[in-house]
């Protein structure tokens, strides 16, 4: 049986109907898994890219809480906060915008908040980038809204909340923007401080450490209170969403995440005694600057000041002021390159610097309480007697005391009173001639350089406020330190001049020589607190408050609490005692008496005439340094138990004589004392002491002064 024969045509149209079933196959699997995957976008998936694409029109900002309040003592406002209408740019959708449509609406911003385009444009760029300008550039988040104007009325703002198609990219809100009460007109400038713009530094380390209390829109403490304390104070931020269109334009808030509010912080600060002591320390100064200087001939230049008032038991601040001074307030807002400029400018006495601080003085006479504590510690006797000359000669030169006055054979005491510098040259000098003659010895003893040390002087006392300068003790160790440090600049100065007779080419030839000895000169100028030993006023009134509770060296504090929000004390700010002085206490009362007679017959008894010294007992030193080149620097430092007044007006004159009255006022103050009277009424804080207890801070807001059964 034969197998029939396939023909040409069979074959082809067999394997066209195969290929059309293998596309027909495939085409099907293509749209099975078209539509598998449209199925699961839509259906599966579909509310979350739903939700992805809801936040590509919402924008989240982030809200600052008010930040905390700072109050004195009896609960008056130093630091507040109020609100206020800012107009913010967000710099990410200003720049989806193109070149004309940006300028157009910066122009249209600029008109309508009463600014220039060019301050805008100014505030809208990062600093760092081309044509920032320091001060008006934004310091913060690239990625947070741009603030270019502050304190706008409310009908600006409704305007650009109800034409958002006129103003893309452009925010109007209420911020919470820090506020000066100024209670009794008090300034407080450098204890209070300022904010300024979060840096990208601090932000990154921040995110690092984990920390949320701050984002790239936050201010945070730069100076004062507001930096020791800036991590209680800021509170935690909240967050806000705002739905806008694909040009910017707001639609309206989409949820808000409230933040929490600073704490508040208390202080020992009292705003009353503050005024005052602020009004004389610029009255001083006015009228330093009015009176002829009788070695010079010209009017003094006083040219800075401070005055601080400690509570003599424990250490805290009751007032603190610095001249010059500034207004914190500029910093709101943004401070301007010509403000900030005058702040750090010489020209205008550097503004920012804290003379009481932060500023270093010779401290002339009234360092002589402790050379005399430090002299009966080793060796000398209550009962002492030196010559009181009018000059005392080391070498071939002759130091002289004030207006060349004798007293004769006197003791410690009566050496205080009057303020013998021959009595205390004798005294450096005898240490020296004793431990010190070989000038290149280092390591040599010296009891007056211990004793200084003893009571605090050449170390940041540790108050809290930032920046605080440490003084120096000029000594044989920093002389050589010194000496090492500058003999190259010298010694060129020496070699390009080996004969001028002027006062820089002859000290350079000098120094260069033997710049690193330690002569009876230094060691005679110490003993009176002159040379190249600084203080600064706030050592100086903490050594005074040794003097007056019995040894004791606290650490100053300016705050006593942090309580929060609701009124809770979250944290009590104790005095810390930083140690003891080893001065024998009947050594101390010793001085302590001898100082009661300042006031009343010695240096300055002409000022306290009439004072009711028998009920508040003041003590004091009076002070003038001389420094090379410049006229004398004043100097009162008072106390009793209670208190430690000190003042100082940088090239003021003589210590009675320039501070004496003003000192005067602030006693009066503190314990009402009207004439010959004593008040207590008309005493700056009840009681005419420091409040131990504080304020009450009542469920409405209210703040009441402490309850005096707490004391």
């Amino acid at each position: 049986m034969s197998t029939p024969l396939r023909t040409p045509a069979a074959d082809p149209a067999r394997r066209s109907r195969l290929r059309l079933i293998v596309v027909q196959a495939l085409v099907l699997s293509l749209f099975l898994t078209l539509f598998g995957r449209l199925w699961y976008l839509q259906v599966f998936t579909g509310e979350s890219y739903q939700a992805a694409a809801a936040e590509q029109s919402v924008r989240e900002l982030v809200v600052q809480p008010p930040r905390g309040l700072i109050v004195d003592a009896q609960g008056r406002p130093l630091v507040a906060n109020r609100t206020s209408w800012v107009v913010s740019v967000d710099r990410t959708l200003l720049g989806k915008l193109e070149l004309e449509e940006r300028e157009t609406l910066l122009r249209r911003v600029a008109r309508t908040v009463g600014s220039s385009y060019d301050d805008v444009l100014a505030r809208t760029r990062l600093c760092g980038e081309e044509g920032a300008v320091v001060g008006v550039c934004w310091n913060g988040s690239p990625f947070q809204p741009v603030p270019i104007a502050e304190d706008i009325e409310q009908t600006v703002a409704v305007r650009i909340l109800e034409q958002p198609e006129d103003y893309p990219a452009v925010l109007a809100e209420k911020q919470h923007v820090r506020a000066y009460p100024e209670p009794f007109g008090i300034n407080a400038a450098h204890l209070l401080g300022y904010l300024s713009p979060i840096t990208a530094e601090e932000l990154e380390e921040a995110e690092t450490e984990g920390d949320t209390s701050v984002h790239g829109a936050s201010d945070v403490g730069r100076a004062g209170l507001e930096r020791e304390y800036d991590r209680v104070l800021r509170g935690q931020p909240g967050y806000k969403r705002v739905a806008v269109d694909s040009r910017g334009r707001v639609l309206g808030d989409s949820g808000e995440v409230e933040g929490i509010a600073g704490d508040t912080l208390v202080t020992s600060i009292d705003a009353r005694v503050q005024a005052v002591v602020e009004q004389q320390l610029a009255r001083t100064i006015r009228e330093a600057r009015q009176t002829r200087d009788s070695v010079t001939g010209r009017n003094y230049v006083a040219d800075s000041g401070a005055a601080v008032v400690l509570d003599a038991r424990n250490g805290r601040v009751v007032a603190m002021a610095s001249e010059p001074t500034y207004d914190p307030g500029v910093w709101v807002g943004g401070i301007s390159a010509k403000q900030l400029e005058r702040l750090y400018s010489e020209k205008a006495g550097t503004p920012l610097l804290s003379r009481a601080t932060q500023g270093q003085f010779a401290p002339g006479s009234t360092w002589k309480p402790f050379i005399t504590a430090a002299a009966l510690g080793a060796g000398y006797r209550q009962d002492t007697r030196l010559n009181c000359s009018s000059a005392f000669r080391v070498g071939n030169r002759d130091f002289k005391n004030y207006e060349s006055g004798a007293y004769g054979s006197i003791g410690f005491d009566r050496a205080l009173e009057v303020s013998c510098n021959t009595f205390f040259y004798r005294i450096g000098y005898d240490y020296w001639q004793k431990f010190g003659s070989d000038i290149a010895d280092v390591d040599a003893k010296d009891p007056l350089v211990a004793g200084a040390k003893d009571f605090g002087f050449g170390e940041r006392t540790g108050i809290d406020l930032p920046g605080e300068a440490s003084g120096r003790i000029a000594d044989r160790s920093w002389k050589r330190e010194y000496y090492e440090a500058n003999k190259q600049y010298y010694c060129r100065i020496a070699k390009k001049n080996p004969t001028g007779n002027d006062f820089l080419p002859k000290f350079a030839r000098e120094f260069c020589a033997e710049g690193f000895a330690y002569r009876a000169g230094d060691a005679v100028n110490f003993s009176i607190g002159q040379g190249d030993t600084l203080v600064t006023p706030l050592q100086l009134a903490r050594a005074y408050a040794a003097l007056a509770n019995g040894g004791t060296l606290y650490e100053p504090r300016v705050a006593k609490a942090v309580v929060d929000a609701d009124g809770n004390v979250v944290r009590r700010i104790k005095a810390k005692k930083a140690g003891g002085v080893k001065t024998a206490k009947r050594d101390l009362a010793y001085i302590d008496r001898a100082l009661g007679g300042v006031t009343r017959t010695g240096t300055m008894s002409w000022r306290m005439q009439g004072f009711p010294l028998e009920r508040v007992q003041v003590r004091a030193k009076t002070g003038s340094a001389e420094v090379h080149g410049k006229q004398s620097t004043s100097w009162l430092a008072t106390y009793d138990d209670t208190y430690v007044v000190v003042m100082m007006v940088s090239q003021g004159g003589t210590g009675s004589g320039t501070s004496g009255p003003a000192v005067r006022t602030i006693w009066e103050t503190l314990y009402g004392v009207r004439g010959e009277d004593v008040v207590p009424a008309r005493a700056a804080m009840p009681g005419a002491t420091p409040p131990k207890g504080l304020p009450t801070f009542a469920a409405d807001g209210e703040i009441l002064p402490p309850a005096r059964e707490e004391d």
